[in-house]
């Protein structure tokens, strides 16, 4: 190997060196700090932006060792960002960390910067909207539910395990896939929305909400108990409608409570206070004529 071909491999490596190429360890405790941070820092200007900047501190640090480049990868993730805990926020954080690791690349080269602020603003906008409203639907709206179904015999019986197992799993299964969701995101860089596309996450979504869609239903039918007092004398045999009602649908009136609220929140919104009260006062009300 000749002198200059040495003098050329070391400069390369003192390059990258210098560059501080992002490992999986470096996402995970930029995910892991985002995670944590979420709601701590939350501003009406930028919402939990400065999550976001807490969380990539360390990767930005390693990235850039120009103190003006580095100011300006600061503001740069401080804009307005708002989306979920782990689907948003784990797959935004690696892509995140990917793009400016490309970015750092260009600047280090004196490149030509392909990998611009707009385009890394315009990409978390336009994935955090539609993130949230997957994890949100995913996480919030089953994944918690099933493992509350899991755990409410456990607490019927008076086991501790029933208050402790839903918030114990359900704080594991988000730290985990948000995780996943991070390192996925900086591994597909820019083709993260790939991943959300993919017939085996879209598959997996459809999936769960069945598995919650049945776990709902479960639970209506166990844990609602409505029934009608409701008889009369007719030829002088009693007439007793609860049993008329069994043989036509058994738990009609459960199923009919639940499809009601259903109905209230279609028309009114998730206004969870005011249907509680409205169904507190229709109880009463049916239970006073004897209805119920």
């Amino acid at each position: 190997m000749t002198t200059d071909t040495q003098q050329a491999t070391l400069t390369e490596s003192t390059k990258e060196m210098e560059l501080g190429e992002l490992t999986n360890k470096d996402v995970s405790i930029a995910y892991l700090r985002w995670h944590f941070a979420n709601e701590i820092p939350h501003s009406f200007e930028r919402y939990l932006a400065p999550s976001l900047l807490y969380g990539m501190m360390p990767v930005l640090r390693k990235l850039y060792k120009d103190d003006d480049a580095l100011r300006a990868a600061y503001k740069r993730q401080l804009l307005f960002f708002n989306t979920q805990l782990t689907w948003g926020g784990g797959i935004l954080t690696g892509l995140m960390s990917s793009m400016e690791q490309e970015r750092a690349k260009q600047e280090q080269n004196n490149e030509e910067i392909v990998m611009t602020d707009d385009l890394m603003y315009n990409t978390k906008a336009g994935l955090m909207g539609a993130l949230s409203g997957i994890g949100d639907s995913i996480d919030s709206g089953t994944i918690q539910y099933i493992f509350i179904a899991i755990a409410i015999p456990w607490a019927q019986n008076g086991s501790a395990a029933g208050a402790l197992f839903p918030f114990i799993a359900f704080a594991t299964y988000q730290v985990l896939i948000g995780l996943f969701f991070a390192r996925q995101g900086f591994v597909m860089g820019k083709s993260a929305t790939g991943l959300m596309e993919s017939a085996g996450v879209q598959n997996a979504i459809e999936l769960l909400s069945i598995l919650g869609l049945f776990m709902m239903g479960i639970l209506a039918g166990n844990y609602v108990t409505v029934s009608s007092s409701l008889e009369f004398m007719i030829s002088g045999r009693p007439f007793i409608i609860q049993e008329t009602l069994d043989t036509i649908l058994p738990g009609i009136l459960p199923l009919a409570t639940v499809m009601g609220i259903y109905w209230y929140y279609v028309k009114k919104g998730l206004k969870v206070t005011r249907a509680l009260l409205w169904l507190t006062l229709i109880l009463i009300v049916l239970a006073a004529v004897g209805i119920l």
